[in-house]
C-alpha cells in the first residue's frame, strides 16, 4: 500500500483530510501527521511517504521552505498543497517545486480525492482502482449532528461526553459543538441538561417519586449535585418546585 503524510498545524484540517480521503479505495495506509515543515521532513526521512499534503502557512518551517528541501531530497514523492490563501504567488511556488495539485481550504471531498488520484497516477500511470473495496461510511457534518441529537434524545440519562462523537465521526469537539449550537440553539451539554431538567420536572410532579431516586434515574450519582443543577436551571430547589406544583394542583 502507498503511504501518505499530512503536514498542517491546524487540527481541524488534519481531521478533515483524514476523514474525507478514500484511503482504502486508493490503496493508501491511514495518513500520518506532522505539524510543521521541520517535523514533516523528519517524518519523511523515517517512513518515506509517496503522497504528502502540505500547508503553506505554518510555524517553524512554512510550506515553501519545506517544498524546496523535500522536492530535492524526495523527488519521487507527490506533493499536494493545501492552503487557505487563494494567491497566484503561492500556487506558482508550489508548482515550481513540483506540487501536483493546489487545494484551497476548507477542503472539499471531491477535490481532495481528485488530487489523491492524480498523485497516484503520477506514481503509476497504469494504476487501477477497485470500486468494490469496502469504504467506511461517509457522514457529513449535518448528518453527524442529527445523529448526535437522536442519540442524546434516547440516552440523555447516560454519561455523555463530546469526545464520544468527535472520535467516532472524526470532527473536532469544537467544530461539533459549533455545528450543534448552530442547528439546535444549544451546545451538546446544554441540550443534555435541558432534557434532564425537563424530565426532572415531570418526575417531581409525581409525589411517589423520591428526589434521590429521580437524581439517580437522570444520571446523577450525587443527589446534592442534582439539586444544585436543578436550582441553577430553574432558580428553585426540587423540593420547593414539587411543593408549589402540588399546591397549585389542589386549587
Amino acid at each position: 500500500m502507498y503511504k501518505a503524510l499530512i503536514i498542517d498545524d491546524e487540527k481541524p484540517v488534519q481531521i478533515a483530510i483524514q476523514k474525507l480521503g478514500k484511503w482504502k479505495y486508493y490503496g493508501i495506509e491511514p495518513p500520518r501527521l506532522a505539524v510543521n515543515g521541520r517535523d514533516g521532513l523528519q517524518a519523511m526521512r523515517e517512513f518515506h511517504p509517496e503522497i504528502v499534503f502540505v500547508d503553506m502557512n505554518m510555524p517553524v518551517m512554512d510550506g515553501v521552505s519545506f517544498l524546496q528541501t523535500a522536492s530535492e531530497e524526495f523527488p519521487d514523492s507527490q506533493y499536494v498543497v493545501v492552503s487557505g490563501y487563494d494567491q497566484f504567488s503561492y500556487a506558482q511556488q508550489a508548482l515550481h517545486y513540483g506540487a501536483c495539485e493546489y487545494l484551497l481550504k476548507p477542503v472539499e471531498e471531491d477535490a481532495l480525492n481528485g488530487a489523491i488520484e492524480k498523485a497516484i497516477l503520477r506514481i503509476d500511470p497504469n494504476a487501477s482502482f477497485d470500486s468494490n473495496k469496502p469504504e467506511r461510511e461517509e457522514i457529513s457534518p449535518d448528518e453527524a449532528v442529527s445523529i448526535i441529537k437522536e442519540y442524546i434524545d434516547s440516552n440523555y440519562c447516560q454519561n455523555i461526553k463530546i469526545t464520544m462523537f468527535s472520535e467516532k465521526y472524526f470532527f473536532s469537539t469544537e467544530y461539533l459543538t459549533r455545528l450543534f449550537r448552530g442547528k439546535y440553539g444549544f451546545t451538546i451539554y446544554e441540550y443534555v441538561l435541558k432534557l434532564r431538567m425537563e424530565r426532572a420536572k415531570e418526575l417531581l410532579e409525581d409525589e411517589s417519586n423520591k428526589i434521590i431516586d429521580i437524581a439517580e434515574r437522570l444520571g446523577y450519582a450525587d443527589n446534592h449535585y442534582f439539586s444544585k443543577a436543578f436550582r441553577t436551571y430553574y432558580h428553585t430547589s426540587p423540593s420547593q418546585y414539587r411543593k408549589e406544583f402540588l399546591e397549585k394542583k389542589k386549587q
